[in-house]
């Protein structure tokens, strides 16, 4: 089989005016900005967004990380005939520049060489004003992550206040928010012919700004930004109703005050059928980052994904520290076996494809078919949840499809292993009565080791994260171990862990300390839950309320604390010793200070030299 040669330039699209000169374009359509660099593959939202607008007819070029110290670079392909399109990348600029603990981060696997500072603090806001800035009169459309997730007053944890709108601040004329085909079609499609940006008011997927709501029917008001701000009732409230209607097929419009403007979120978009989803997937996308970036040593970030495939979108497990509800949704959209058939095909030929398919998943892998058949019509459920605090009646469980699609795959000439590496929901694998599926992911699709998140073990703090109880998970690491015994496979699990989580006190970080011990190994990485906006836990953590039960919830807000519970996770490190020796004499837990086996630290840091492990280095007792 004949391999592709280096990619060619000409593949990716415009950045330069020298490339507009070469493709013979006198001025394009859009302009987009984006914070991250230009890597030209489906896992990349500018990517995407520019691609489809290409496949419409529409020329587009790229300014990938401008230098936003002046509007001059904002200039650098000269004005778009019709707009703007701005977003801050992959990931919300606050969460790619800070750790949990607010501190400054040194890498960004977006950017050249992995190096930080390509991109500003808040980066859609600053790029949106620059662009304004640049050509007063062209349309600035706002979408991606950081946007979508910021619609609405919310609240901000670097700030530790609540903000407007992003709308406002960025002085954007449109938030395109959730995955974005669909809606910027339709926007560019008007523009094309003439309406202005200023009236294109019910428009799916969009949130606008207007002072009346003359022509507004059938909305749901919010409380207002002026509320929400002073008052966390009013806060918790809000979340609730918004999250109320993020469904495409029975949301309503959203409406809140911001003094004497009203934002305004009309309906989410319709999820996208198969056949549109195979369009997207199927454009030609060069799939790789843009040569200019190779003496800077490349962007790391396409090292990931540029070996595997995205099979469907959305996740109706609704865990409460993931915002995926307000961006992608509930509802399943896949596409075709063929769609995804192809792609592998593609990647087959290419260059460095070692014929390993790294992945082949979404936001939760084995989700591949909407969760009900009553979703079809009716959308999902407006005060359920499929998966918590049990499963609904009506949850389809079932991988066979799934399975064919890897079947296919592992059978395809030059493919030596096809991995699963986006994430199992291993209740929905347990809740499975049909184990075909299970035995062939243990026997074909793990390399050695299966990631699962569990996140913690104690029932209060599993409650508010929106996660199976304890006991599902151990009836899942009991199969897998049984599973793969019975294959002869030697093969591990290592569960994802999440310190200082809304619910979640000194006693129950102990607990999961325990429970770590019992697993017998240290975890490698731990995660302090990062209130980020768009999520349940974010707005726990700020009011202190469940805004679905009421309840009040113990919320870790000390920087003390959350060392604490994070040094809990990894005990038996002996820089962790004082902060351990410290939560449990503050819990009243000096029962686990000693040197009895169910003890967690010695009543003083062992002098010995601690152990060396392929991990870390732990205690020696």
């Amino acid at each position: 089989m004949k391999k592709q040669t280096d990619i060619n330039i000409n593949k990716f699209l415009p950045i330069s005016k020298q490339d507009l000169i070469d493709r013979s374009i006198d001025q394009l359509d859009f302009v987009f900005i984006s914070g991250d660099a230009y890597v030209d593959h489906p896992s990349f939202g500018t990517a995407v967004i520019a691609r489809i607008l290409e496949d419409e007819g529409f020329t587009v070029g790229i300014i990938a990380q401008p230098d936003w110290s002046s509007a001059e670079d904002f200039r650098r392909l000269g004005k778009p005939k019709l707009g703007f399109l701005i977003n801050s990348g992959n990931i919300d600029s606050m969460v790619n520049a800070y750790t949990a603990a607010k501190k400054k981060r040194s890498d960004d696997l977006y950017s050249p060489g992995g190096k930080s500072g390509f991109r500003p603090d808040r980066a859609a806001i600053v790029y949106a004003n620059r662009a304004r800035e640049a050509y007063k009169d062209v349309p600035v459309i706002l979408g991606g992550i950081e946007a979508s997730l910021r619609r609405f007053a919310h609240y901000d944890y670097w700030e530790d206040k609540v903000r407007r709108s992003i709308l406002l601040d960025s002085k954007a004329d449109i938030i395109v928010f959730g995955m974005g085909e669909k809606t910027i079609i339709e926007i560019a499609n008007l523009l094309k012919y003439g309406m202005s940006i200023d009236k294109m008011t019910n428009l799916r997927g969009t949130t606008y700004a207007s002072k009346t709501l003359d022509n507004v029917k059938n909305y749901v008001e919010l409380p207002s930004f002026e509320e929400v701000s002073t008052d966390k009732l009013a806060y918790a409230e809000s979340f609730k109703l918004e999250s109320y209607e993020q469904d495409g097929i029975r949301g309503k419009t959203l409406v809140q005050k911001h003094g004497d403007r009203y934002v305004i979120q009309n309906a989410p978009q319709l999820p996208m059928a198969q056949a549109e989803m195979d369009r997207v997937y199927n454009l030609p996308f060069a799939r790789d980052y843009h040569p200019i970036y190779k003496a800077q040593g490349g962007i790391p970030a396409i090292n990931e994904v540029k070996f595997s495939i995205i099979s469907h979108r959305g996740c109706f497990g609704s865990c409460s520290f993931c915002a995926l509800t307000f961006h992608q949704g509930r509802t399943i959209q896949n596409r075709s076996q063929e769609s995804i058939l192809k792609e592998a095909e593609q990647m087959v030929k290419e260059n460095d494809f070692k014929g390993y398919i790294h992945d082949v998943g979404g936001p939760t892998a084995n989700f591949r078919h909407k969760s009900c058949k009553l979703q079809e019509e009716h959308g999902v459920c407006k005060t359920k949840q499929c998966m918590h605090p049990s499963p609904c009646k009506n949850l389809i469980v079932d991988h066979s499809e799934y399975l064919s699609l890897l079947r296919k795959l592992r059978r395809m000439p030059g493919v030596k292993k096809v991995f699963i590496r986006s994430g199992i929901r291993y209740d929905y694998l347990i809740y499975d009565k049909n184990d075909q599926f299970f035995n062939e992911l243990c026997e074909h699709h793990i390399s050695g080791q299966l990631k699962v998140a569990p996140e913690h073990i104690s029932t209060r703090v599993l409650s508010q994260m929106g996660k199976p109880t304890r006991e599902v998970y151990e009836r899942f690491v009991k199969k897998y171990h049984d599973t793969n015994k019975k294959l002869g496979k030697k093969q591990f699990l290592v569960p994802y862990l999440m310190s200082s989580h809304p619910g979640s006190d000194l006693n129950a970080a102990i607990e999961l300390a325990l429970y770590i011990k019992e697993m017998g190994y240290t975890p490698e990485q731990v995660q302090d839950f990062y209130p980020t906006p768009g999520s349940l836990s974010t707005t726990i953590y700020y009011t202190g309320i469940n805004p679905f039960t009421k309840e009040e919830v113990y919320v870790p807000k000390q920087q003390r604390e959350k060392n604490m519970q994070r040094a809990l996770m990894q005990y038996n490190l002996p820089h962790n010793y004082n902060l351990v020796k410290e939560a449990l004499i503050k819990a009243n837990r000096e029962d686990l200070i000693g040197y009895d086996k169910k003890c967690l630290i010695p009543p003083r840091p062992p002098k010995t030299k601690a152990k060396k492990t392929t991990t870390d280095k732990s205690y020696d007792f």
